[in-house]
């Protein structure tokens, strides 16, 4: 079956590109929704080897992370494939072909206080290039509290360090080597902070390089966010001589650096009409 396709705004493809991230009301219908919950439950109840709970044993909550579970995930397979996802990604990219990069599960449960620090994704990778996309799709209502915020065109750079999210340590790019993140929880009010209360069916999408956080969740409502990461053209290979997040084991032997991501591990999920 082909993936369903819909058309984004050009006024929503022109703020993705100013501001790195956007809210598409909508964009996903209810069959979509159902889909991805069945994908989700199960994975919850059978996490991978590469599932991380990220909050402390002293949260009243509970946040799990898990990755990397579309080939398995027969819910997953279906939605990121017959979903539009691919095609919204093509248009705000402006990318020829839209690859899969990875997919990620991240669940809070009701009362988790651990919120999700300010961070970029693309320093934690094994990718360089400017043409990504991720969506964050939550299958709960979300609070604006809870929601998931972004610095506006943060993904312009520079790429800032990134750390381990309760004991920030630098496991990835060496001290010193990357700019700190600044304090903007502590001075929220000197940066342009954009975020939305989003219900299922909603899709934040937005720029691996842009500053992002999400906030603890209320007593009583839960928040399970399934993300898509995905590609473009000028996404390059990037091996590094650390465990990226995630890890691809074995990829840096079969694809040498600065290599497109042609691999069976990154298929594409949309390409434009010639």
């Amino acid at each position: 079956m082909a993936p369903r396709s819909l058309e984004v705004p050009a006024e929503q493809v022109e703020a993705f590109r100013r501001d790195g991230a956007i809210c598409l009301r909508g964009a996903l219908n209810a069959a979509e929704i159902a889909l991805l919950t069945r994908g989700i439950d199960a994975n919850l109840a059978t996490p991978s080897p590469r599932a991380k709970v990220a909050s402390s044993r002293s949260d009243p909550g509970f946040f799990i992370e898990d990755f990397c579970n579309w080939s398995e995930n027969e819910s997953y397979r279906r939605f990121i494939f017959d979903s539009p996802l691919g095609a919204i990604a093509g248009q705000l990219t402006g990318s020829r072909t839209i690859r899969l990069y990875h997919d990620h599960m991240l669940t809070k449960e009701p009362g988790t206080r651990q919120r999700t620090p300010w961070h970029q994704d693309q320093p934690y990778y094994n990718i360089e290039g400017l043409q990504s996309c991720s969506f964050w799709i939550p299958v709960d209502p979300v609070s604006r509290p809870a929601t998931l915020e972004f610095v506006a065109g943060s993904h312009r750079g520079p790429w800032l360090m990134p750390r381990t999210f309760l004991s920030e340590e630098a496991k990835w790019f060496p001290e010193g080597s990357l700019a700190e993140l600044p304090d903007i929880e502590g001075h929220r009010s000197e940066f342009p902070i954009l975020g939305w209360q989003v219900e299922p069916g909603d899709v934040v999408a937005f720029h691996m390089l842009a500053l992002h956080a999400s906030g603890s969740v209320e007593p009583g409502r839960r928040r399970r966010v399934f993300s898509v990461r995905t590609i473009g053209d000028d996404i390059r290979h990037a091996p590094r001589p650390w465990v990226t997040s995630p890890e691809f084991p074995g990829l840096a032997g079969e694809l040498p650096p600065g290599a497109p991501l042609e691999h069976r591990l990154f298929p594409v999920l949309w390409r434009a009409v010639a």
